[in-house]
């Protein structure tokens, strides 16, 4: 009862609020419905467009008595309002015989001649603006940005359910939303206010955060980060809008007319400018695109306002709804400047209506421009500390003064009830639960015990494993961390373990200081580009299901100890020394050698290799976005950003009993590509050299891929240690269609499949001399002619698996030479 009582005076607050509330579906004669169709409160501006599915949901804060209903080729319904509120209408609309020619003109291939909508599409690509900060030298800008999550479809079911038993009070929040008509309950908001200052000439531009407020629970500035990285900047003049990994077509596209269909609705006074209003809806579903409408001025062709929401069809998982609002200030003719933008989408496991979700909600406001004020280039290039005590500490006052949209009473109770909620018991543990799934490790006070998805594993070596580990954790922004796990193989009956600890003694250059040791058993074979983390292991060393025998083994025991600094941002250079020694893990895998001494073979063959060595790496990933400020951050948007790694070893002979004297150069290059409404393509590119005679396990064997697990960068049809080189050049493009060629298919545009080819490629070359060292057993075989296999895959199956077709190119009389084979992935994306 009590809880009812809550939901009903929620919304009873709501109706007092906004005036006006229609909602329901628009349906033809048939009983079909009608997809696109306009809603406009009479005698008003205020509408939106139903939904593919014929549904709408309008309010306003205003009180209207009638509500238009119009659609091309169907008479328009003015329906006549007796309440405030009007849910679950059913309006019918009747064709009307005069209007039929229009639907062909707007539809068909004359449009683009005889659509005045069109035309005027066409003035604003003639006179296409630029954001106006980039018609001046120097610019600078306040900005002011809410974050905002709401649990939505509240309902007395969700109210009553025991996950909220003793939380009851949270539900004093709830509202409604203006967009979907849903209501929603506020759960997290964050405020950040921000000087932005830029400059064209240097190509630079810098946010300089000067103050930071948020609800919720403490270290979620990962949380953050990640909800503003997905709604990334954008610019609708682009012809491509790229959120959630996903270019989705803008309706001012150059390629927009063969996308949308355009009608040319009103003309009216906005803030004093003549403008023109266009409504636009896509032609075809199941593609990445919008509905809404724009006002466009009628003599500068400026975008004055334009509001946009993506088609419920289009193939994107966990997203049900996402809907923009942006403004501007139109100056002259020449200079538009954005002063009010919202993004709001709609999170939820299903797309199906009633389904429960929660809103992500980013507000940004910009003010106070100034121009032409240039700064010293070293303003934007020095380093300073991520971490200021006032800034995420500012008194009332401060947000007082710079906030430049105040907060309704919903987001200012949301302070108070997380304040309340995180001292309940129920609540803490259906949140540790959550933290668990997400970082894979389980908290006993200030020690995470994980990950707990690597608990289990196999190999021919070890037979049946079990790992367990843990490390230190007493927040996110821990200066230092010590990190172990101790494993047991039941075939081998051997103990294995590992420890690392890392320290950070700056926090403006990252200078950090780390080292560590372990001895496992490992697959030394699965990647070209060599690593000396101490901790990391391939999913190739202990696969639970793999083709063939997965006996190429080495037992190594690896210490390391190192620096590293970040003299730049997004650069880092670590030196580091390390010691390991290397012997097979099976009996049917050698990494013998020939003993060579001053220059002659002294007839004496060693299994086991001593190698101490001294890496100097430098690793640049422009435009990658952390969070936090520790020893350990969190990357925010992994895989959107090309990385340089270039690494130079040099390994010690006769000290510390070092086996071999070399050199080894490698570079490493990645980038992600999105290509317009073609998907996204990623594409690696490796080289490397060994200078000086090695024996098998200090060579660069070609990675192969025994799992039945589609590994990016590695070869899926070889086996390890089928091809060994030491020196190499390997591409491998893979690219993501994002289901453009499904939708075109009726049967299959329903399951939301995309489309995914990959080719991968590499030439190696091996020395006679490394040749003469071999006495493993393994013939060396490096891969002269180009080696190349490629793959066909269907992704997003069930939303979170991928199942890939690998054919093999050539090399086709290699011994067991696997010419085709089958492997999945289990993925999240969007």
């Amino acid at each position: 009862m009590k809880q009812t009582l809550f939901l009903f005076f929620a919304l009873f607050t709501c109706v007092l609020l906004a005036q006006t509330k229609v909602s329901g579906v628009i349906q033809d004669a048939s009983g079909d419905p009608v997809a696109f169709a306009n809603v406009i409160f009479k005698g008003s501006n205020e509408g939106t467009i139903s939904n593919e599915d014929g549904r709408f949901y309008l309010e306003s804060d205003k009180t209207y008595t009638g509500v238009i209903f119009s659609f091309v080729g169907f008479s328009n319904k003015e329906v006549t309002l007796t309440q405030r509120s009007n849910y679950n209408m059913i309006v019918l609309l009747e064709e009307e015989a005069a209007a039929l020619n229009e639907v062909v003109i707007i539809s068909g291939k004359q449009s683009k001649k005889n659509n005045p909508a069109i035309d005027i599409l066409r003035k604003i690509w003639q006179n296409r603006r630029e954001n106006g900060v980039k018609k001046f030298k120097q610019y600078q800008y306040d900005k002011y940005e809410k974050l905002e999550f709401d649990l939505n479809t509240i309902d007395s079911g969700l109210i009553k359910s025991k996950i909220f038993r003793g939380m009851e009070f949270v539900f004093d929040q709830i509202d409604t939303s203006k967009i979907t008509g849903n209501t929603y309950l506020p759960i997290f908001i964050n405020e950040a206010s921000s000087k932005v200052y830029g400059d064209n000439i240097l190509n630079e531009e810098k946010d300089v955060l000067e103050g930071n407020k948020n609800s919720g629970f403490e270290n979620n500035q990962t949380l953050i980060a990640f909800v503003k990285d997905l709604y990334s900047e954008y610019d609708v003049y682009d012809n491509y809008l790229k959120f959630f990994d996903k270019a989705f077509t803008s309706p001012l596209s150059r390629t927009g007319i063969d996308v949308y269909n355009y009608v040319l609705l009103d003309s009216a006074y906005r803030d004093n400018k003549w403008c023109y209003n266009i409504v636009y809806y896509p032609r075809r579903k199941n593609e990445l695109t919008f509905k809404g409408d724009f006002w466009v001025n009628d003599t500068t062709w400026a975008i004055k306002e334009i509001n946009l929401q993506a088609s419920k069809s289009a193939n994107l998982n966990w997203v049900r709804e996402v809907y923009i609002e942006q403004e501007f200030d139109v100056l002259n003719d020449s200079i538009f400047l954005i002063t009010r933008d919202y993004f709001l989408s709609d999170f939820s496991l299903r797309k199906k209506e009633g389904a429960r979700g929660i809103y992500g909600k980013r507000t940004t406001l910009y003010d106070n421009y100034v121009f032409d004020l240039p700064k010293d280039k070293k303003f934007y290039s020095e380093q300073v500390d991520p971490y200021q005590y006032e800034v995420y500490n500012r008194p009332d006052e401060f947000w007082d003064k710079h906030r430049m949209e105040q907060l309704n009473k919903d987001e200012k109770g949301v302070y108070k009830m997380l304040d309340t909620l995180k001292t309940v018991p129920r609540f803490k543990a259906l949140y540790n639960i959550g933290a668990t799934l997400a970082s894979g490790y389980y908290e006993i006070n200030n020690f995470d015990f994980g990950p707990v998805f690597s608990i289990f594993g196999f190999n021919e070596a070890e037979g049946m494993r079990i790992r367990l580990g843990g490390r230190t954790y007493f927040s996110q922004n821990d200066p230092w961390r010590i990190e172990g796990f101790g494993a047991y193989g039941f075939k081998d009956r051997r103990f294995k373990y590992g420890i690392s600890a890392k320290w950070l003694l700056d926090r403006r250059t990252r200078l950090t200081i780390f080292g560590g040791n372990r001895k496992d058993v490992e697959q030394t074979g699965a990647s070209l580009t060599n690593s000396n983390d101490v901790l990391g292991r391939s999913l190739a060393s202990s696969s639970l299901i793999s083709v063939g025998a997965n006996d190429r083994l080495t037992r190594i025991n690896l210490t390391t100890a190192g620096f590293s600094i970040e003299p730049a941002k997004n650069f880092i250079v670590r030196l580091t020394g390390s010691y390991r020694t290397l012997r097979s893990a099976t009996e049917t895998f050698s990494i013998d050698y020939n003993v060579k001494e001053n220059g002659v073979f002294t007839g004496e063959v060693r299994s086991e290799i001593s190698q101490p060595e001294i890496e100097l790496a430098f690793n640049y990933t422009p435009n990658k976005k952390t969070s936090g400020y520790g020893v350990e951050r969190t990357i925010i948007n992994d895989g959107n950003y090309p990385s340089f790694y270039l690494g130079y070893s040099y390994g010690l002979k006769g000290i510390m009993s070092g086996d071999f004297e070399y050199q080894k150069l490698q570079a490493l290059y990645t980038q992600p590509w999105n290509i317009g409404g073609l998907g996204r393509l990623y594409s690696t590119v490796e080289v490397g050299k060994t200078f000086g005679e090695v024996p098998l396990s200090l060579l660069n064997p070609i990675p192969g891929n025994q799992t039945y697990f589609s590994i990016y960068n590695t070869f899926t049809q070889l086996d390890y240690y089928e091809f060994v080189s030491d020196t190499y050049t390997s591409l491998h493009l893979q690219h993501n269609f994002g289901g453009r060629l499904f939708s075109r298919i009726p049967l299959l545009r329903k399951l939301n499949l995309r489309e995914v080819i990959g080719f991968r490629a590499v030439y190696g070359e091996i020395s006679p001399e490394n040749i003469a060292l071999n006495a493993s057993g393994i013939e060396y075989q490096a891969p002269g002619d180009i080696y190349y296999e490629y793959s066909f895959g269907i992704g997003n199956i069930f939303r979170i698996f991928r199942i890939d077709f690998n054919f093999r190119g050539n090399y086709l009389q290699n011994p067991d030479a696997r010419k085709f084979g089958v492997t999945g992935v289990f993925g999240f994306s969007f």
